[in-house]
């Protein structure tokens, strides 16, 4: 089984491009998750009988939003984060909104696992939103996926907004302390492999370095594959012997990132 992550960055501007179909025809993900849609579902037109879709769209029209693609029906559909969740890391009073109805999150349960996509916010340039990533929407999240991992294995995926280590960014000296490569960003995935996840991609290639997911526009960065890795897929340790393979396809465009995905044997 083929499961797929991809920030499209807009959905319709992917799919006008012929970047989605290409991209559909030429991988044939069982399993496809985005971020950063854009839209709601009928919004893109989008001609796929082979696959289920779930859409979690944000409230605010043409902003962020998640959906997933998938030849297999879900047993169990969760949209954002439970009340419970919500309220007790004060979600709603960021000061740019409610950060649990920009349809940041999207889980789907499957007979032996759960699949879940996220677009984690970003800190923002000033750090204005640094806070709520450290304090409230790291540790959500978090609390997010162990409670589902009460019931099966985890295996999640997204633009997680962070380059976790120096070897996840081209000019790790340069961006230390902002957004995105911040102690506060990088400490909140540290937190997630302690609590028992893994990242794919570093199992399978540990110190391999020139491997990106997102390029800036500016300064042709992407063809000089001047980039950051901020796109994963993690998955509970108790399913590691279950991921046979991890790849990054920077050749996929349409998007400021590219696909990522893992192959699971389970």
């Amino acid at each position: 089984m083929k499961l797929y992550s991809w920030n499209v960055n807009g959905i319709r501007a992917v799919i006008n491009k012929g970047a989605f179909g290409d991209f559909i025809k030429r991988h044939d993900p069982d399993i496809l998750c985005l971020q950063e849609t854009k839209a709601m579902q009928g919004q893109a037109e989008i001609d796929l009988p082979q696959y289920e879709e779930y859409w979690n769209s944000a409230v605010k029209k043409g902003y962020s939003g998640t959906a997933i693609f998938t030849k297999t029906k879900p047993l169990t559909i969760i949209n954002n984060f439970s009340e419970k969740i919500a309220k007790k890391y004060d979600l709603q009073n960021d000061g740019y909104g409610d950060v649990n109805s920009e349809g940041r999150v999207l889980s789907l349960e499957f007979e032996d696992f759960w699949v879940a996509t996220v677009y984690t916010p970003n800190s923002k340039g000033d750090l204005s939103r640094l806070e709520l990533r450290h304090k409230k929407w790291d540790p959500a999240f978090l609390e997010h996926i162990k409670e589902l991992e009460k019931t099966k294995p985890v295996i999640f995926c997204g633009d997680l907004n962070v380059a976790h280590t120096e070897i996840d960014l081209a000019r790790p000296k340069e961006n230390i302390g902002k957004h995105g490569f911040t102690s506060e960003e990088r400490e909140g995935f540290d937190k997630m492999l302690s609590a028992g996840f893994f990242d794919t991609f570093r199992h399978f290639y540990p110190d391999k370095t020139d491997a990106y997911s997102w390029w800036t526009h500016w300064a042709n960065a992407r063809a000089k594959n001047v980039g950051w890795r901020i796109d994963y897929w993690l998955a509970s340790n108790s399913i590691i012997d279950k991921v046979k393979s991890a790849e990054i396809y920077p050749d996929v465009i349409g998007s400021d990132h590219c696909p990522i995905s893992v192959e699971l044997d389970i």
